[in-house]
């Protein structure tokens, strides 16, 4: 009864097709008619046609994320403390956090070849020339006070000597300055950060529009995982390795500042504009950030926490957040049941 009823429905509707089709303008022929339209003419014998695959009907299982947050590495991308006895300790306290970006270690170079060899000379230097002229020009050793009004050789010297100095700092200040504001390139990994009070926002527009908050864990709850305190989160801001990315930044009601220093990373968070800015992280980590712009009461409770990963990593990421990566082709459509392609001939003979 099932196959009698299918054949009798198909006759039906190649029927009505065909009747359908006497009602075309005069100038239509028989090549004008779709081919679909002709093939439904023939009635299908489902006692002989193929069995669909078993599980071509099932739905899609959800994707299943096998991601585990990554340790974070004792003195990596965080602040080091003085007070834990290891070597070293009290020294990089002192100074910047190491680097994991090329601006960074450029930045960094700076800092520690040209900026502070000049600054300690120039201070020692000045400090001399008090300590000579306290001692050389008072009034006990020099009872007489010098009539002198200039002195060429000496105008000279302040003046070409701070000349050269501040070229010599300056060409790596530009350079730095310029690497900072240099365009992602049209793959970069695009992350978009918006501020709240009183947590960050990571949405994902090239994955899918994957979406979520992140908030700052208790501090007991955070040691527990191995983390520095006020300083884990419950989400990390995921990102792969080694890939440019395209930083966006914005907020929603006040201004704050998304800032990471092992990146090298500060830039504003402003309602009502969208901030750009390129990062490129060396190594998979984890890096510890927080807002650098007063924001509120809760503004010293808003870190960051980014998680870099081996590209093929993050994809896995990705996919188990119920996203995709960009390039991947949608699934192809199952193909239509002989019934609904009848349908949809006999309603674009309709409309014709």
């Amino acid at each position: 009864m099932g196959q009698m009823h299918t054949r009798m429905k198909l006759a039906t509707l190649a029927a009505l097709a065909a009747g359908l089709a006497l009602f075309a303008p005069m100038g239509a022929t028989a090549q004008d008619a779709p081919a679909a339209a002709v093939e439904v003419a023939a009635p299908v014998d489902v006692a002989t046609a193929p069995a669909p695959a078993a599980d071509a009907a099932a739905p899609a299982e959800a994707p299943v994320s096998t991601y585990t947050p990554m340790a974070p590495t004792k003195g990596k991308g965080m602040p080091t403390d003085p007070r834990s006895g290891e070597p070293g300790a009290m020294m990089k306290s002192l100074t910047f956090q190491d680097q994991y970006s090329d601006n960074g270690e450029y930045a960094l170079w700076m800092h520690d070849v040209i900026l502070m060899p000049v600054i300690t000379i120039i201070s020692l230097l000045v400090l001399g020339l008090i300590l000579y002229v306290v001692v050389r020009f008072n009034r006990k050793s020099n009872p007489v006070a010098s009539k002198t009004t200039h002195n060429t050789m000496i105008e000279v010297i302040w003046t070409i000597v701070p000349v050269i100095i501040l070229v010599v700092i300056a060409v790596p200040s530009i350079t730095l300055l310029a690497r900072q504001y240099e365009t992602p390139p049209a793959d970069a990994v695009t992350i978009k950060v918006t501020g709240h009070q009183w947590n960050w926002e990571y949405t994902y527009p090239d994955h899918g529009d994957v979406n979520f908050i992140s908030n700052m864990l208790p501090p007991e709850e955070a040691l527990k995982r191995g983390e520095p305190g006020q300083l884990a989160v419950d989400n990390r801001m995921v990102v792969p390795a080694g890939v440019p990315l395209r930083i966006q930044t914005t907020a929603s009601t006040v201004i704050h500042a998304f800032a990471v220093p092992s990146l090298w990373f500060k830039m504003d968070a402003v309602p009502g504009r969208l901030n750009e800015k390129l990062l490129t992280i060396k190594e998979p980590g984890v890096y510890y950030g927080q807002c650098s712009e007063l924001c509120g009461a809760l503004h010293g409770f808003m870190p960051i926490a980014v998680e870099a990963l081996p590209p093929a990593e993050f994809a896995a990421w990705v996919k188990g957040q119920g996203g995709t990566m960009p390039g991947e082709d949608a699934a192809a459509p199952a193909a239509a049941p002989a019934e609904a392609a009848a349908t949809e001939q006999v309603a674009v003979l309709t409309a014709r």
